[in-house]
């Protein structure tokens, strides 16, 4: 069985939005006004290596598909098998790219052969696999700074708890805080 994995930057306040400066969001590229630490970029690309294939609502898809091929940042990226959970995403175009109908097709592929599989980004998605139960982690890199607004990664209207446990916890120079929980 393969291990699913969802990570995030998040502010104090849960805020998930727009952290690499995506449009649309007034605070879009909210994480490039702390401080840079290359220890936190070491870990977060530990991380990335780690993945052996990478699992994204239509959204996230469409914005990775657009840059990521042309380039060479993490690379691997490019090489992986990528699995995009949508109803809007038909024909993908990114290399090694398979479309999944719904969470039940997640559920088949965390069942398969293989290593860990990494959520990057996808908010909705990662709200609907923690609601099913299928999440085994979460990573979360979280910036001191409350933004006050923007989407969250756990949403006010959650119907039920979620039980996590703290794995491990890394704070940085910047102040940036790297958490791995387990699901319980």
């Amino acid at each position: 069985m393969r291990t699913l994995i969802s990570t995030h930057f998040v502010s104090l306040d849960g805020v998930a939005e727009a952290p690499g400066g995506e449009p649309g969001y007034r605070h879009s590229g909210w994480t490039f006004d702390i401080e840079q630490d290359p220890a936190l970029y070491e870990a977060k690309g530990g991380e990335q290596e780690e993945a052996t294939a990478m699992l994204m609502g239509g959204r996230t898809y469409d914005a990775f598909s657009a840059v990521w091929p042309t380039m060479d940042y993490f690379a691997k990226f490019n090489a992986m098998p990528k699995y995009v959970v949508s109803s809007t995403v038909t024909d993908p175009t990114w290399h090694d790219t398979t479309v999944l109908a719904s969470l039940d097709d997640v559920a088949a592929l965390k069942q398969s052969e293989g290593g860990p599989i990494l959520v990057q980004g996808s908010l909705a998605l990662t709200q609907s696999l923690l609601k099913a139960g299928l999440l085994d982690e979460l990573r979360l890199t979280v910036f001191p700074v409350v933004l006050g607004s923007g989407r969250r990664l756990f949403p006010d209207d959650a119907e039920d708890k979620v039980k996590l446990s703290l794995v491990s916890s890394r704070t940085f120079s910047n102040g940036v805080q790297h958490q791995v929980l387990r699901t319980a």
